[in-house]
């Protein structure tokens, strides 16, 4: 007996006893949110930073990361950690982009614990601390090589460790696979706060900035900038993502969609040629490619067209993503008019959700997109308040 109460003291040894607060008897000190001055970016964080919050700011090479940073955190106190980019670098592009640098610090010290150590102990610390990138760095604690799996993991939670205690916002930004995710592990995303994602392609001038987790803030709303000789400019105009071609040609319609609390307009570009091959190819850019598959069966099915020897592409101008099912409708439309070589007006613009049974399904917030679709002067508004099935949309597409 008494060798059995030896074991188990011994077994107690080195277990920390834990405490419990009651949550009703805590109290918040709600800070104030630090705005960039950059309405689009702030918005997206959800008005601004929050002291102490993590984020992890992912997008492709080339995409414009760096220099979203740059001009965002000029009006913010910064120490700017990079493991890519020289002094030179950087200071280089921030006077080419007119960037005012009196609140920057920069380093090329990439050991977490030297980072950590020195924004403990100074007497003025940094609002924000930006770590480029967060494969780069390492710690002394880990002997594998910076970018693996246990460095990212250490450094991270070092990181964060360092935000909660002293109310400094961190930056994390992570490289990206070409599949889209980020690279390393996705344990990241669940450690931080924040997840943005930069979007954009190397042939075209519009980036969105998503966020794909917040938890002080949306994941609905979405930033537009677009990249120019003085970097890059906020993006207001709903139609920013619409040709100014006047000419009608089959393939095209308009969608409208709702961003957040904002109501953007896409256009949707199809293309079916005639297949030489067994299997037809389907090539999309921009929608859920799977997205496309269904819709594609439901034209198969409801309007018993067959699509068989057909090559399909379909894409969204302005290399910009849609993840809303509000432009289902659209999106058989412009197939419809591309198999057809039935032009659709620039006047029309569709909302709506598809389902597999062919009908039209009223979407969320659809009246305020129908609302701001006649403010911007569209004449014709197809969605589930005037039509109930794809064949009732087919049949107004002919007649027009």
């Amino acid at each position: 007996m008494a060798q059995r109460q030896e074991v188990a003291t011994k077994n107690k040894e080195g277990i920390k006893k834990i405490t419990l607060t009651a949550l009703s008897k805590i109290k918040i000190n709600k800070k104030e949110r630090m705005k960039t001055g950059i309405f689009e970016f702030d918005r997206v964080l959800g008005q601004g930073f929050v002291p102490g919050e993590v984020l992890l700011l992912t997008g492709e090479p080339g995409v414009g990361k760096s220099t979203l940073l740059l001009q965002a955190l000029q009006r913010l106190k910064t120490i700017y950690i990079s493991g890519e980019e020289s002094p030179e670098q950087v200071k280089d592009r921030a006077e080419r982009l007119n960037i005012g640098l009196e609140h920057f610090s920069f380093s090329n010290d990439l050991q977490v614990d030297g980072i950590t150590d020195y924004i403990e102990t100074a007497e003025d610390k940094p609002e924000i601390l930006v770590i480029d990138s967060i494969q780069t760095v390492y710690s002394k604690d880990i002997d594998s090589p910076p970018g693996s799996i246990n460095q990212l993991k250490e450094c991270a939670i070092k990181l964060i460790d360092l935000a909660k205690r002293h109310h400094v916002t961190v930056v994390l930004i992570g490289h990206i696979t070409k599949d889209g995710d980020i690279a390393g592990p996705k344990t990241l995303e669940h450690l931080v706060d924040c997840v943005l994602n930069f979007e954009g392609e190397q042939v075209s001038n519009f980036r969105i900035l998503r966020s794909s987790k917040n938890r002080f803030g949306s994941t609905d709303e979405i930033g537009i900038f677009e990249m120019k000789e003085g970097g890059l400019h906020e993006v207001t105009n709903p139609l920013v993502f619409l040709d100014n071609m006047h000419e009608l040609v089959p393939g095209k319609s308009i969608v409208g969609v709702n961003e957040g609390k904002r109501q953007l307009f896409y256009e949707i570009q199809t293309l079916a040629v005639t297949t030489a091959l067994s299997i037809p190819r389907r090539v999309v850019k921009g929608v859920d490619y799977n997205k496309v598959q269904l819709l594609l069966a439901v034209i198969k099915k409801h309007l018993s067209l067959q699509l068989d020897s057909y090559d399909i592409y379909v894409n969204v101008i302005g290399g910009v993503k849609i993840t809303s099912p509000l432009a289902d409708l659209g999106i058989i439309a412009s197939l419809y008019s591309s198999l057809k070589n039935i032009p659709i007006s620039k006047k029309t613009v569709f909302v709506g959700e598809v389902g597999l049974l062919g009908e039209v399904r009223k979407g969320f917030q659809e009246e305020k997109i129908i609302h701001e679709s006649r403010r911007l002067g569209f004449k014709n508004i197809y969605s589930s308040k005037n039509i109930d099935s794809v064949k009732k949309m087919v049949n107004i597409i002919v007649r027009e």
